[in-house]
């Protein structure tokens, strides 16, 4: 079974899919323009604006529910692990998908506004929505919300509840068994309360984890400032392969950086589109340039502050391909939390396993709450004009025995599971959003031209000859009516 997982997340995660992911992003700054440079002031303005609905959430909490999908385990275990196999120049490798990956995420963020629709009350959008609508291959989109129902459904969500569990048996030497069924009732309280919910538990918890993850990096940074210039610069000579030690395996540090930075931003996989699309905003542009700034606050952040923490304190070991030791700080220490761990152990006695471990419990618990809201999206599409209530019902108990078997599980399986998931959604997103590009340039066109004028900028689909925009042709001025009175 190992060994077919094995290959199978080889030919996902080929060199093929690596040199794509980079590919697609460097091609859409260049169409945008290097938005993700250009614009960064409207990411952070529009962050602020708008308010919920009846119908969707502020663009703050779509922010939030986002981020509680891409901030996980793969900001804590994932970036550790990119350091082990990869060297230190993996995390310059994961800055560059971020940044680049920022083209891609505003991309399919404004994609899913553009194409979003009014089901049961609610918006509701994602890859499988802009693949029928803009595309019209229903087939592919079909294939999508399977693929991504199988994913985050069924494979992803034992990677965090993994995590969450080891986390805690190793810090507080809580069992396996005791914190899956802790995290089943928790997950249970808040996905029965629907996605106003969910948002609403994101948007208070995203950032108060976040903020104190990224201070516990900033205080081990300032104990150990004087290492500032020799930390960096060893990033960079790896990254490149001038470094005598990690020079031989620049590959590695290049697949390794690209995997894990995807995989923790999420740029271009297609999972923040289905958050975008729940968005109340004016125009799709909007939450797409919102949707940019996630990318930055996951990976040059949040993955930064792990990178730090474990390279200021030198709590790391590095490996090659064949498994012969090239750094070993740590002996017998497997790659992931253990790292952090050992990194704040070793500035603050004592502190180092809990700390890590409520981190990772806040991280990965919120990505498995953003892992149900996409699945329950997908199978929304899927049984759109029937009846879904049950099929969802359904969802709700395969996730939730999905994330207490994960807790109780080995890691190394989990992990490759996910691997599989990823890729296969990558895979699939990458050609839709090459196709389907057009409409969101347009709609970024058109949103700077509105902001010149100093307007406040208005979408209109028509106007624009973008076809199939069913919300915006015929729903969102009646919306907008509706909240007025």
């Amino acid at each position: 079974m190992e060994e077919f997982v094995g290959r199978l997340v080889g030919i996902l995660w080929s060199p093929v899919m690596i040199y794509f992911c980079l590919g697609v992003g460097l091609l859409f700054s260049i169409l945008t323009r290097f938005l993700q440079v250009r614009l960064i002031k409207d990411m952070v303005v529009q962050m602020f604006k708008g308010s919920s609905s009846k119908s969707g959430v502020s663009s703050f909490q779509s922010l939030a529910l986002s981020l509680s999908g891409r901030v996980g385990t793969g900001n804590i275990a994932g970036t550790a692990t990119a350091i082990a196999f990869g060297g230190p120049g993996a995390v310059f490798w994961m800055w560059a998908i971020a940044f680049i990956g920022a083209s891609s995420a505003f991309i399919e963020s404004t994609l899913a506004q553009i194409y979003k629709v009014k089901q049961d009350g609610e918006y509701r959008g994602g890859p499988a929505y802009y693949i029928e609508k803009g595309i019209g291959w229903k087939w592919y989109a079909v294939l999508f919300s399977l693929a991504t129902l199988l994913a985050i459904g069924v494979l992803m969500p034992g990677i965090q509840s993994n995590s969450i569990a080891q986390g805690l048996d190793n810090a507080f030497g809580l069992n396996t068994s005791v914190t899956g069924i802790g995290l089943v009732i928790l997950l249970a309280i808040i996905i029965f309360g629907g996605v106003k919910r969910i948002a609403g538990v994101a948007s208070y918890v995203v950032p108060f984890m976040a903020i104190a993850y990224i201070v516990m990096a900033l205080v081990i940074v300032g104990m150990n400032i004087a290492e500032i210039p020799a930390v960096l610069s060893l990033i960079f000579r790896s990254a490149f392969g001038a470094d005598a030690a990690f020079g031989g395996i620049i590959g590695s540090a290049i697949a390794w950086g690209v995997k894990r930075g995807v995989y923790s931003n999420e740029a271009g996989q297609g999972t923040g589109p289905h958050h975008a699309a729940a968005a109340e905003v004016s125009h799709p542009a909007k939450q797409g340039l919102v949707q940019a700034s996630s990318v930055y606050i996951d990976t040059l952040l949040v993955c930064s502050a792990t990178a730090f923490m474990i390279l200021f304190t030198g709590a790391y070991n590095v490996e090659n391909a064949d498994g012969s030791a090239i750094v070993t700080n740590l002996e017998g220490v497997e790659a992931g939390p253990a790292y952090t761990q050992a990194a704040i152990e070793s500035v603050l006695p004592g502190f180092g396993a809990g700390f890590v471990a409520i981190a990772l419990f806040f991280f990965a618990f919120t990505t498995i709450m953003a892992y149900y809201y996409m699945a329950e999206t997908n199978v929304a599409y899927l049984l759109k004009g029937k009846n879904s209530k049950p099929a969802i019902f359904i969802l709700k108990i395969v996730i939730l025995g999905v994330t207490f078997y994960g807790a109780i599980k080995e890691a190394a399986l989990a992990w490759a599971l996910g691997d599989i998931g990823l890729g296969i959604m990558v895979w699939l997103n990458l050609i839709a959003i090459l196709i389907l590009a057009k409409p969101a340039l347009r709609a970024l066109k058109d949103y700077e031209e509105q902001k010149k004028q100093g307007l406040d900028p208005v979408f209109n689909s028509t106007k624009l000859g973008i076809k199939n925009a069913e919300y915006w042709e015929q729903e969102y001025k009646a919306d907008k009516e509706e909240s007025a009175s």
